[in-house]
């Protein structure tokens, strides 16, 4: 996870005087927040690590009362069924099952009463990686009320990969579940958020309920459920400001996004590609859309059609991946709507 996580476009406007979520409203909702961690408290590695002070500071928020924080598995059971969520519902996860994952995050999280789902990388727990969780560590999480999804066995991006490659990385984990832990999971999140049309459609063949990336947006069931957006929080993007605009996100919901396929071969596809997609007709405001990369490079979309939009990155996009995110301010004062997508770009 690189500093360009951020979503400039989507970050300037809360910064210049957005107030923070009043309290929770109770009427219905049809979407929620992601949060990613990876590390708590290993300050030494800041592009995938949050300071303890600010995890704090975070959980004092989502236990403000302004938040409902729930299983992801229960907020993925209701968007599958069309069922309701609370406003301002949020997920916990935290990605590859680092140590301080069990030794510093969870802790807190089980104080503040929050669940949270871990996604395992299973090479490393197996192999005892200094700085990894083991399987007993995981097991006693688990135990504790922790729900665990997979990761992937060797932690590899999935389009690097050859489709008996992909297939073998992902029986291995499955199998080192069922050895471990009695079970499959249910939950899946692409290792660096990074997919492919064809690996999508093996994870999907694995049986998994969801996949999730590592782009931002708002997650809600009109998304394909296997590239589903998270808040990834860091040092650099881990303020109470970047929180709570994450927090108090709306869908963005989009239809006939083109390319169909996110991978970006250099010197064979074209870089950067043409984004299309078409706004669902409740949006308003689309006057107001803005989009960036993830550098921060700032894309003017092109009305073509009713409520189709087309629109190009005026650089060419960066390996190993990049994002596009767009926003649109709603009606609700300090909320914004966002759609985001990450391209994986290999030589």
């Amino acid at each position: 996870m690189r500093k360009s996580l951020t979503y400039l476009a989507l970050l300037l406007p809360l910064l210049m005087g957005v107030p923070g979520p009043s309290h929770a409203a109770d009427h219905a909702a049809t979407h929620a927040s992601v949060l990613m961690y990876h590390r708590f408290g290993e300050n030494r590695i800041p592009s995938t690590n949050i300071r303890l002070e600010q995890f704090e500071a975070h959980l004092a928020e989502l236990t403000s009362g302004a938040y409902r924080v729930l299983p992801l598995a229960e907020i993925v059971a209701k968007l599958k069924k069309g069922e309701p969520l609370p406003d301002r519902a949020v997920a916990i996860t935290a990605d590859d099952a680092y140590l301080s994952i069990a030794t510093e995050g969870w802790p807190r999280l089980k104080k503040a009463g929050l669940p949270f789902t871990l996604f395992v990388a299973t090479e490393p727990v197996t192999s005892r990686i200094k700085g990894y969780m083991t399987w007993d560590d995981v097991r006693r999480l688990r135990d504790e009320g922790v729900t665990i999804g997979a990761h992937g066995h060797t932690h590899l991006s999935l389009p690097s990969l050859t489709p008996d490659g992909i297939r073998k990385d992902l029986d291995t984990s499955m199998q080192l579940f069922e050895k471990e832990l009695g079970e499959k999971p249910a939950l899946f999140a692409y290792p660096f958020g990074e997919w492919d049309a064809r690996s999508l459609e093996i994870v999907k063949g694995m049986g998994y309920a969801v996949a999730f990336g590592q782009h931002s947006g708002s997650m809600h069931g009109r998304h394909d459920f296997f590239w589903m957006p998270r808040f990834p929080m860091n040092e650099s993007f881990g303020s109470i400001e970047r929180l709570r605009q994450a927090l108090n996100s709306l869908p963005l919901p989009v239809t006939d996004v083109e390319p169909k396929d996110v991978l970006v071969k250099l010197g064979q596809t074209p870089n950067p590609p043409v984004l299309r997609f078409t706004v669902d007709p409740e949006v308003e405001r689309l006057n107001q859309m803005v989009c960036y990369t993830s550098e921060g490079k700032a894309i003017t979309p092109k009305l073509i059609g009713e409520r189709r939009y087309e629109m190009q990155a005026p650089v060419p996009l960066q390996p190993p991946r990049d994002r596009i995110s767009c926003s649109v301010p709603s009606k609700e004062r300090g909320r914004f709507r966002w759609f985001g997508i990450q391209f994986t770009v290999v030589k």
